[in-house]
């Protein structure tokens, strides 16, 4: 089996959806007997300041002729001004799991500095390995061939059996699991709430405070606006065993992203047999089937809001989109690992 070198931006074990895939994959190609070796490239990415592309120089250079490694496609910026020579030298493969460019929150000018880097490139891998059929389609349009494409879907773990989620007294328990930045669109979820005072809920959103912390800031501002501080819990990120621990807890998920490019919340939800109320923003719609959620427009505060209303009230409804959320067809991380491989095999050829 061909060795892999796997290069990131940053500390693999960081608490978001594209360096869990990441920390799984490399335990599971491992338990395959596939040796993968970890770069951390340091460094600000993806701005790509002069440390990061300095990093991501030296983690190639470093590297002998003919070796295969895989480029997360957060570090691309980082390699500017070496892929072209170092992609003639190795065999180098791209995990995007979605366009820079589409990143919430950037203005007019980063956004076409960020489709015209992924455009100059994304060609020059022997191939790009992506979560979704969406955002397979996002690289196909920067002008790679469809054959040099593949998807590989993040694995899940299941628990041993879907918990039941009996009916209880007091407050519905909601949940949200995303890292508190504007593309995972938590202001738009408190404006939904805030339309929804005169039902029982409380919403606990797991997720990590550190990446924006202007978002953060204005995020509570809101909760305070709308008097939902006491309905409301800000919980920052959970070890793994806590977080399932929630999930099996809760009555209902919900994300209100604006983009995503697989949603590996929303597959770990499905697999605790939740409910899903969500946006069907990026690839959401091919994660979550239509019999297992709720799917509203992206940035819709009412629609979102009327969802809500809608599963909050129906218990009924809740028991059916769990059900059909326990059988979901989710890979599992042995699964992802199997298929990968023989992807990377086919790419480097």
């Amino acid at each position: 089996m061909t060795a892999l070198a796997l290069l990131l931006p940053g500390a693999i074990d960081q608490r978001t959806g594209g360096y869990l895939y990441a920390r799984h994959l490399v335990d599971a190609l491992g338990a395959r007997g596939r040796a993968v070796r970890v770069h951390e490239l340091a460094g600000r990415f993806p701005a790509a300041n002069d440390v990061a592309r300095g990093a991501a120089a030296a983690a190639l250079a470093g590297l002998p002729p003919g070796a295969a490694a895989v480029i997360d496609g957060l570090a691309l910026p980082g390699f500017a001004d070496c892929l072209a020579d170092e992609a003639r030298r190795l065999r180098l493969v791209a995990l995007v799991h979605h366009s820079l460019a589409l990143e919430t929150g950037l203005d007019a000018a980063s956004r076409r500095r960020f489709a015209a880097l992924e455009a100059q490139l994304l060609p020059l891998f022997a191939g790009i390995i992506c979560p979704s059929r969406h955002s397979a389609a996002a690289v196909e349009a920067h002008g790679v061939a469809r054959a040099r494409i593949a998807v590989v879907p993040p694995g899940t773990a299941r628990p041993a059996r879907p918990p039941p989620h009996p009916p209880h007294a007091g407050k519905l328990r909601l949940l949200s699991v995303a890292s508190v930045t504007p593309r995972k669109g938590h202001l738009v979820l408190v404006d939904a709430l805030a339309r929804l005072k005169a039902l029982p809920w409380r919403l606990t959103i797991i997720g990590g405070l550190g990446r924006d912390p202007a978002y953060v800031g204005a995020l509570r501002q809101r909760i305070a606006a709308h008097r939902l501080g006491a309905r409301v819990a800000l919980a920052g990120e959970w070890p793994t065993a806590r977080l399932y621990r929630a999930y099996a807890a809760a009555d209902l998920f919900m994300l209100a992203s604006f983009h995503e490019g697989y949603g590996m919340a929303l597959a770990e939800a499905m697999a605790y047999a939740l409910p899903i109320v969500a946006t069907a923003a990026g690839a959401i719609p091919e994660t979550v089937p239509a019999s297992a959620g709720i799917l509203v427009p992206p940035g819709d505060a009412a629609a979102l809001a009327a969802a809500l209303a809608r599963v909050i009230a129906d218990r009924a409804l809740r028991r059916r989109l769990g059900r059909a959320a326990a059988v979901a067809k989710l890979p599992s991380w042995d699964d992802t690992a199997r298929r990968f491989a023989t992807v990377c095999d086919r790419l480097l050829g």
